[in-house]
């Protein structure tokens, strides 16, 4: 699923995860005609505190210089990129449609997305799919993608005054999605959750028999664990960050296990709760797909006990999603950073699959 950017020819591109936490930038090589990939180039920024707050660019000279950052950490000297937006300014709705071409919905599409999406549809940039093509009914499932020109407008001037070039903007549960499709086999009648846990946005996306067929963005998410540790233990954002993922780089000496332990939790059973609700009312529409399994991504997904107590909340399997699980062994990077890290790289690594699938 792409928006239209103006058109580029390229033989690579950078998968760039634009958090309001950190930038991740990715690139992958295809390495033969076997289907494997290498991860050839990994560069990460950290973003300033409210430079991003619910996906509203507060800060655009502080992202564009984070991007910069995350690219020259990276060493990575290719110029296209392919970012990925979330949040309530996208609107994903699966809708049946009277059946017609590709080339008909193309110029309908306009017209048929006014009634489905809350927006004028005048300042958003559209994107469909056509999931089934038609049935006796004359209906057809189209997957229809809706957001809004001011986000992809912030989007494309950050990335352009950071001296790269996109030209892909795509949906974040969608890039966590194809990510998943790489590293893991997808099971035919299988319904899972993708559930990828950022700093400010949750996506959800679950998948029946290997099509999305429901996307919602939540906004109770990983920031809150850090505020919690913030205010537990009066310190500050940054450090208490470092202790939400495990403590690494933590200079403090006053660290109350259990404050931490305590704050984590609650903010745990507000997190799952909400996502929860999303699940159940899948399940409440949608009898016929009962979830299987869910697997977590992002910078959140390895917070201590969030997968037991995900499992002990909703009784489903859950596991957290490695995106380099198939990827070939690369010599550039240490093989525990990689397996610290991945969690939070399905976007990115979904994003750059997107090129290197292509080539």
């Amino acid at each position: 699923m792409r928006f239209s950017l103006p058109s580029f020819n390229s033989r690579s591109i950078v998968g760039l995860d634009v958090g309001s936490s950190t930038i991740k930038a990715v690139e992958l090589a295809a390495k033969g005609k076997s289907g494997n990939f290498e991860l050839t180039h990994l560069g990460i920024s950290g973003v300033p505190s409210e430079a991003i707050v619910q996906g509203a660019f507060l800060n655009a000279s502080a992202i564009t210089e984070a991007i910069r950052e995350a690219v020259e950490n990276g060493k990575i000297k290719t110029k296209s990129v392919a970012a990925a937006v979330s949040g309530h300014s996208v609107i994903v709705k699966k809708v049946n449609l009277p059946s017609m071409s590709r080339e008909e919905l193309d110029e309908q599409i306009r017209w048929e997305a006014e009634q489905y999406i809350p927006f004028d549809v005048n300042e958003v940039n559209l994107d469909f799919q056509i999931l089934d093509g038609g049935n006796d009914e004359g209906q057809m499932e189209v997957l229809l993608v809706a957001a809004k020109k001011d986000l992809i407008d912030d989007y494309v001037q950050v990335i352009s005054e950071a001296g790269l070039v996109p030209v892909a903007i795509d949906v974040a549960a969608f890039a966590v999605e194809n990510a998943f499709e790489a590293n893991y086999a997808v099971t035919r009648g299988q319904t899972i959750a993708l559930v990828n846990i950022g700093a400010q946005v949750v996506n959800i996306n679950i998948i029946s028999n290997g099509i999305p067929c429901f996307t919602r963005d939540i906004t109770t998410a990983g920031n809150q664990y850090t505020e919690e540790i913030q205010k537990a233990l009066s310190i500050s954002f940054g450090e208490a960050e470092r202790i939400k993922i495990g403590g690494r780089g933590s200079h403090s000496q006053d660290v109350v296990p259990q404050e931490v332990e305590q704050a984590i939790q609650s903010v745990t059973e507000t997190v799952i709760g909400e996502i929860s609700r999303s699940l159940d009312f899948y399940g409440a529409t949608s009898a016929d797909n009962r979830i299987e399994r869910v697997y977590l991504s992002g910078g959140a997904a390895k917070v201590s006990g969030l997968a037991k107590a995900f499992h002990d909340r909703t009784g489903l399997p859950v596991e957290v999603m490695n995106p380099l699980s198939r990827m070939l062994p690369s010599s550039r990077f240490e093989a525990d950073y990689l397996d610290d890290l991945a969690p939070a790289l399905g976007v990115g690594v979904g994003l750059a699959l997107r090129e290197a699938e292509a080539r």
